[in-house]
């Protein structure tokens, strides 16, 4: 057994805090009827539901009937991109979509699939070195018939903020509706969809300490979607299934405590990622940050390495006891370089090369410090393997 467990992967999931289960709990047993049943003990469920419907409305700054709730935040991704392409297709708006080589996989691929069989054009635009989108390029991407553009608001991977306020007026500015994917940033950067100008913005709940399995979908009014998932008419009729109420509730509880505590969270994460940051980059021989220096996740940290494969590096860090990623959780043990990395300009070798590390709420200086001295015997290690194998 290793001598500590320090776990630096919080951009791939978050505990639940115990507040938000104690909140669920009542839900799973005592108002457990559906909240689409006219009966008493249906009104009490849909009671719950509702009201964390305006919770979340009112982190967001936007109206209750603005909110979906779905099952994650790649459902979120899924149904804005489909669920608005479709209804501009129907309007004969057009069929050309604007994303980046950095969305995740539930914007890209779905974006992707729409092109290969659905008759939609799409248009791929550039970032810097650093992760984040040429805005002229963005600009020039959206022409006559652009419908929707989607800009993930933080990266998974490198950590890089994109300019979401100045993306989205360039975007309705050219008639495209504009989604940013902020399953990252919720919790870390502000969700005020007005500041933000965007028409649509998915979340995902265990990203902020709540439970797996929840997500929701901020669709401005006026935006009709066309449902990816039919059925019965949930969620006025933009998304079907049964309301996981006391999911639900525990996204609505996660999300307030979230910016309810906005301000010592992200203090907190600045210094414990700054003293990371500083660590590895002071202690670590060939080791380069990636992603922007400065305007990235107050809990974001991401590296790559010279002669040291990233997936041979987890398991030496996995068996000192640290979690850590290589590249996004979705891709850990994927033999292929991050995408990307390879779209920031890193040849296959360093792409192949990456680390994340991302602190939490209860990330200790102490947590901080094993992590650098474990890295740094880690790096060695496989530099080691590496010539002995040569």
């Amino acid at each position: 057994m290793p001598a500590r467990t320090v776990y630096l992967d919080h951009s791939a999931t978050t505990p639940t805090d115990p507040r938000v289960v104690e909140a669920m709990l009542p839900y799973f047993s005592d108002v457990y009827g559906n909240p689409s049943s006219a009966h008493r003990f249906g009104r009490d469920a849909e009671n719950a539901v509702e009201t964390a419907r305006e919770t979340v409305a009112r982190i967001l700054n936007c109206q209750p009937s603005e909110i979906v709730f779905t099952s994650c935040g790649s459902e979120s991704d899924n149904l804005a991109m489909r669920g608005a392409g479709w209804t501009a297709r129907q309007q004969g708006r057009g069929l050309h979509l604007v994303t980046t080589p950095l969305e995740h996989p539930a914007v890209g691929k779905t974006v992707q699939q729409m092109a290969d069989l659905m008759g939609f054009e799409r248009t791929i635009i550039s970032v810097d070195k650093t992760g984040v989108v040429d805005v002229e390029d963005f600009a020039n991407a959206c022409r006559p018939g652009t419908t929707v553009a989607s800009v993930m608001y933080a990266n998974n991977e490198v950590g890089s903020i994109q300019p979401i306020p100045q993306l989205a007026a360039l975007a309705h500015e050219r008639g495209a509706w504009f989604h940013t994917d902020a399953v990252q940033a919720a919790g870390q950067l502000t969700l005020d969809v007005q500041k933000l100008g965007v028409d649509m913005l998915s979340l995902s709940a265990h990203k902020f300490y709540g439970p797996k399995g929840v997500g929701a979908l901020y669709v401005r009014n006026g935006i009709e979607l066309v449902p990816s998932q039919s059925g019965g008419s949930h969620e006025a009729g933009r998304r079907s299934g049964t309301h996981n109420t006391p999911l639900i509730v525990g996204l609505a509880k996660a999300l307030a405590i979230a910016y309810d505590e906005f301000d010592a969270y992200t203090t907190h994460y600045c210094q414990m990622r700054d003293s990371l940051i500083d660590g590895v980059l002071n202690r670590v021989p060939g080791s380069q940050l990636t992603g922007h220096p400065v305007n990235r996740l107050p809990s974001h940290a991401s590296f790559v390495f010279d002669g040291v494969d990233g997936n041979a590096l987890l398991m030496h860090l996995d068996l000192k006891g640290v979690a850590a990623s290589s590249a996004s959780a979705c891709k850990t043990g994927n033999p292929e370089p991050s995408g990307v990395l390879l779209a920031l300009g890193y040849d296959r070798q360093t792409a192949g090369s990456s680390l994340r590390l991302t602190v939490g709420r209860q990330t200790t200086t102490e947590d901080v410090d094993y992590a650098v001295q474990t890295l740094v015997e880690a790096v060695e290690k496989v530099r080691r393997l590496n010539r002995e194998i040569v």
